[in-house]
């Protein structure tokens, strides 16, 4: 598209453009459109299909005090249920965590995410705030000035454009926002933990009252409740895996034997719904703003999914956001905008700590890695601490709700 072509399709304005109708693109259009801000969010898919993107499920408590102190939580008051309890099933034995009772006393709230997204749109559509679906932000230009623009292509597939104050970037890693970033403007930390995982979704009631973690010589397996009919697997396997290259009855027999079924009782089985592999990554963009541009949820920082730290960073991200470009637009007031980028990462880099340590208490290390032995040993006496250790234990409840 030329320039003149670009300029011609910006026929729309708004104080902020919203790219994502995730938990942090949705948060963030509900706060500000609550405050006054005009803004409008753009979002790439229809909207049947952001009902059914099965994620994480686990809200920290401080995410459910985020909800509740903007009226956003009637769905997740009415249908979330209290979780408190971890159980680790190992080659030394198994043990419960009620971590509930640990650290700050904090629990999870479970409530899947594309419910609260849900429940966020709804509320959202409600109170009038503007919406696009099938709208696909393809750049951000101009960020480095004051009034930047996103261009879109619109469900018939035109060319169209917006002009904004400020564009908040909330379209996951490999959405325009981050495309969008001038090389160099912002450093980019990565680390491939060198684990995949096969997810797998199963129309089949828990198995059992807990999160559970089976560290086995195979790999790991999890074990996490989604509804009283749903439960969410986790399988370790080999990287270059294919979903496809596992059968329901692999499935199962897997599972039965990395979660010690002969031990504790067998799984409730039922049809796999969803299956897909996973490559466990992470990622950090420094800093989270470039100019007129800001960054939030997965667009700002990626996480294994080992500790569920994503939705919850995406909503903490939201609302500090949504509260500095408040007191700027409303109020002319940016120090809070300046300093949102560090606000911010002192929370992601916390998250990104603990999740590396999960990844390395979960998972065997590798036979053909040099020092296997040695490290597989110090996984094991890490596992042993958290067992009996109270400091360990406290340390580890805080770090795995909090965010």
């Amino acid at each position: 598209m030329t320039e003149s072509r670009i300029i011609r399709a910006v026929r729309h304005q708004a104080d902020v453009v919203i790219l994502g109708a995730g938990p942090a693109g949705l948060v963030l259009g509900n706060l500000l459109h609550a405050a006054g801000v005009d803004c409008v969010i753009l979002e790439r898919a229809p909207r049947a299909q952001l009902a059914a993107r099965p994620r994480a499920g686990f809200l920290a408590a401080h995410t459910v005090r985020i909800l509740e102190r903007h009226g956003l939580a009637e769905g997740l008051r009415r249908h979330g249920r209290q979780h408190a309890v971890c159980e680790f099933r190992t080659e030394d034995g198994s043990f419960r965590l009620d971590y509930g009772s640990l650290g700050r006393g904090e629990r999870h709230t479970v409530y899947p995410q594309h419910l609260l997204v849900e429940d966020l749109l709804t509320h959202y559509q409600g109170i009038g705030g503007r919406v696009l679906f099938d709208s696909e932000a393809l750049a951000v230009l101009d960020a480095d000035g004051s009034r930047p623009r996103v261009t879109v292509r619109e469900p018939d597939g035109r060319p169209q454009g917006w002009q904004a104050r400020y564009v908040a970037g909330c379209d996951g890693r490999h959405g325009a926002a981050r495309r969008s970033l001038p090389p160099g403007s912002v450093r980019h930390h990565r680390h491939d933990h060198g684990v995949s995982w096969l997810g797998l979704l199963a129309e089949a009631p828990p198995s059992l009252d807990a999160v559970g973690y089976a560290v086995h010589r195979r790999g790991f397996a999890g074990h996490m409740a989604r509804t009283p009919a749903i439960t969410r697997y986790y399988l370790q396997t080999e990287r270059g895996t294919s979903a496809e290259d596992w059968s329901e009855d692999r499935i199962w027999e897997e599972l039965e034997l990395r979660m010690r079924s002969a031990e504790h009782g067998a799984l409730h089985r039922g049809p796999i719904v969803q299956r897909a592999v996973v490559d466990l990554e992470s990622d950090v963009l420094e800093p989270l703003r470039h100019g007129s541009l800001l960054l939030a949820g997965d667009a700002a920082s990626l996480l294994s999914p080992s500790a569920a730290k994503g939705a919850n960073l995406a909503v903490l991200e939201a609302e500090l956001l949504a509260e500095a470009l408040v007191a700027d637009l409303l109020h002319g007031d940016g120090e809070a905008l300046a300093t949102y980028s560090q606000r911010c990462l002192r929370h992601v880099w916390r998250a990104q700590e603990f999740s590396h340590w999960m990844v390395r208490l979960l998972h065997p290390a590798p036979v053909h890695e040099p020092g296997a032995p040695f490290q597989e040993a110090l996984r094991r006496s890490r596992l042993d601490s958290l067992r009996t250790s109270r400091s360990h234990q406290d340390w580890f409840a805080e770090h795995y709700v909090g965010v």
